[in-house]
């Protein structure tokens, strides 16, 4: 740690300048190169850690100031923290240490001050490419595998698999370009063909020839995408109830199109109504995983940029075309790494129905069924990552 003149940091609770001595600025991205994140003590006094660069330092909160990350536990979570390098991670996945707003900052900061030095500790990075900056969440040092999110997600909804399989592999988790923390070109198509592209010109800069995809929701149609495009930058694939070319009759198809996404970049309904409208319809939005994901949402979403990516995706995957010879079930005919489907009994938005259909059209493709809704790797994280571990290690 390096401390800034006249900061109040020696003041501060022995267990949070323990976080700070190992702080390592290699280890987190700072958007705009400063943060503020707040430490929540529930049992006692709260402190900001202020990061400008490399510099890190405590302070008491000031009175009106946002922070870009807040992480709350009670004292005993965060002396436990304190005393084991790897505590911060651990009390964050069992539920006793929580994170609101910034997941990219605030599983950062916690990555940076785990302690944890070898070469596959969990790290956050933007990586330049011709696409534009795309921010990462990865570790491990095995075989590649890049993990793709869904509409309006983020790389944080694969934070559970990058811990589950870090062990044998490099799991790259990204935020595609227009959500998260990458980039959000205004003019983009925001389509699959686009995101596959950007998915190669990611490995591309990482110096990596061929990875694993494994892709929820939207990502598992990119991931689809990058296999019939690009087979020869492909290994094997995995999807977590993907997102598909509808079959029945698209009755808004014309005034979708008529749509143009770039009204995202008007904001007409007033902040708070927005929030209030998704925290009601999504279930458990107060309250572990799911209120990280709430807020990983409405904090692109509530941007002009984010909103315009946001229903650009959602339009074309709307109007993904289903047949004829470019046709989506004419063309996954045609892919040729080898494919495991994940699909949820209770998905919602791609129903379980939707197998028969890939049985009939990739024959080799492997599938297995999981008690859960739409996002397995959260909701089953056990046996979604204990499948997905035997099909990439089959011969």
């Amino acid at each position: 740690m390096r401390a800034s003149p006249g900061a109040r940091t020696a003041d501060a609770p022995g267990v949070l300048r323990e976080l700070l001595d190992r702080f390592d600025p290699h280890v987190i991205d700072l958007p705009g190169g400063r943060a503020r994140i707040r430490l929540v003590v529930t049992d006692g006094e709260s402190w900001d850690v202020l990061l400008r660069g490399p510099h890190a330092w405590l302070e008491p909160p000031a009175e009106g100031q946002q922070p870009d990350a807040l992480l709350s536990a009670d004292t005993a979570t965060w002396e436990s923290v304190g005393r084991d390098i790897r505590g911060g991670m651990d009390a964050f996945r069992r539920g006793r240490l929580k994170v609101r707003s910034s997941l990219h900052l605030g599983v950062g900061f916690l990555a940076a001050t785990s302690g944890v030095t070898d070469p596959g500790r969990l790290r956050f990075e933007r990586v330049d490419t011709p696409m534009g900056r795309v921010a990462t969440m990865q570790a491990g040092t095995g075989d590649p595998l890049i993990a793709i999110h869904g509409l309006g997600g983020t790389k944080a909804s694969f934070l559970t698999t990058v811990a589950a399989l870090a062990d044998s592999h490099r799991v790259i988790a990204m935020d595609l370009p227009g959500f998260g923390e990458s980039d959000k070109p205004i003019a983009a198509p925001y389509d699959a063909a686009w995101f596959a592209t950007a998915i190669t010109r990611l490995l591309d800069e990482l110096g990596i020839d061929r990875a694993h995809l494994a892709g929820n929701s939207m990502g598992g149609r990119v991931a689809i995408e990058v296999g019939l495009k690009a087979p020869e930058r492909t290994e094997r694939i995995v999807l977590l109830s993907p997102a598909l070319a509808w079959l029945r009759d698209r009755r808004w198809s014309g005034l979708v199109r008529a749509l143009r996404p770039e009204l995202g970049l008007l904001q007409v309904a007033p902040r708070p109504v927005v929030e209030s409208v998704i925290r009601r319809l999504i279930p458990g939005a107060e309250e572990g995983w799911v209120a990280a994901g709430v807020d990983e949402f409405l904090r692109a979403y509530l941007t002009p940029r984010g909103r315009a990516a946001f229903y650009a995706a959602a339009r074309n995957i709307y109007l993904d075309e289903p047949h004829g010879d470019d046709g989506f079930w004419s063309r996954l005919a045609r892919l040729s790494p080898q494919a495991m489907f994940v699909w949820g009994r209770q998905d919602g938005l791609v129903p379980i129905s939707f197998m028969k259909h890939v049985e009939r059209t990739l024959p080799a493709a492997r599938h297995v069924e999981l008690d859960c809704g739409h996002v397995p790797q959260l909701e089953r994280p056990q046996q979604t990552h204990a499948a997905i571990r035997e099909f990439l290690a089959a011969e």
